[in-house]
């Protein structure tokens, strides 16, 4: 089977990419200092690739990829890294074997995850992103309050995400450490094993947390490509060619905002041409007078500019070899 046999669009992962990628990060974060963030691919024997590359510690952003995580046999050490206001689903999924942590930061989310039959948590320390965490100085006060509900407590986890594109290494390392010194500040009232922290974007850097939360390097999309991390782009869209508009200077593929994940802008070509702009079922490209003008029929690839949610628009992944179709993987872990 080879590509062009796909509906289009269709949701291809490079093969040779993809073993790049986590042989990398291997190397560079062996065995617990990662806990890969399966909310970039949603797809469990994605998550399986990695934990033979060592990596047996995943993070989820939902209930949903906790459940599927599990059931696939993967649930040795999962930490749900968001707040849940009922964590009951949660509860099941540890009775039935899996080591659950979930994240809280509040009185609230503490006495949510005791009734729902979790066990274990973190707290969730704001490090500077405004969003979920309390204050550092708050977080010894909810770590003693969730001990007295019978909650072990694991530690802390803060996620410095609006740092994750500060392109300057230099300055992004600086202001990496000052959001890392609150977290540190938070861990030394809190206590526990796990000091839990970062992304794809500082992972280079961030040498406070003891473990990163890395989920991108994987896949790989042209914001992210924008750093110089020796990661290459490995998913892409592949889209037909529909339209063709010469004497404009433009073409039409059949990849818009529906299977592109598009809050952090514009696709890019992965091949000659320049994004315009997307619509629902359509891409705009300019002509690339150098390159010539497809034919309708034609296929092109598209690099997303956000992984993430673009997987999430897919039911499947193909991983792929240049052209030929290797394997199907379903994106089991979408949805709520």
């Amino acid at each position: 089977m080879h590509t062009a046999d796909l509906q289009s669009p269709a949701l291809l992962l490079d093969d040779d990419a993809l073993q790049h990628n986590l042989a990398t990060m291997a190397t560079r974060l062996p065995g617990p200092k990662l806990r890969p963030h399966v909310k970039a691919h949603k797809c469990t024997e994605l998550a399986k690739q990695q934990a033979a590359h060592g990596h047996t510690n995943f993070t989820c952003a939902t209930i949903r990829e906790v459940e599927g995580m599990a059931a696939a046999g993967l649930g040795a050490d999962l930490l749900l890294a968001n707040e849940v206001a009922d964590a009951r689903r949660l509860g099941v999924v540890a009775e039935g074997g899996a080591r659950v942590t979930l994240a809280v930061d509040s009185e609230a989310t503490i006495s949510a995850a005791a009734k729902g039959g979790v066990r274990e948590v973190v707290i969730d320390v704001n490090v500077g992103l405004p969003r979920c965490g309390c204050a550092p100085e708050d977080a010894g006060r909810l770590a003693d309050l969730a001990r007295t509900k019978g909650l072990s407590v694991r530690g802390v986890m803060g996620y410095e995400g609006h740092l994750m594109m500060v392109l300057d290494q230099v300055e992004q390392t600086a202001r990496v450490e000052s959001s890392m010194k609150k977290l540190l500040q938070a861990h030394g009232d809190v206590g526990g094993d796990l000091v839990s922290a970062g992304g794809t974007g500082t992972h280079r850097v961030n040498e406070w947390a003891n473990e990163i939360q890395a989920g991108s390097y994987a896949l790989m999309d042209s914001q992210y490509g924008q750093h110089q991390f020796g990661f290459r782009q490995a998913l892409f869209i592949e889209a037909s060619v529909i339209s063709v508009n010469e004497p404009g200077g433009w073409f039409v593929a059949d990849c818009g905002l529906k299977a592109l994940g598009m809050d952090h802008g514009n696709p890019e070509m992965a091949g000659p041409g320049s994004v315009r702009f997307c619509s629902d079922e359509h891409v705009t490209v300019s002509i690339d007078p150098d390159g010539g003008a497809p034919s309708v029929g034609d296929r092109v690839r598209i690099v997303p500019a956000h992984c993430d949610p673009t997987v999430a628009y897919h039911e499947q992944i193909w991983l792929v070899n240049g052209d030929e179709v290797l394997q199907r993987w379903a994106v089991d872990l979408r949805g709520w």
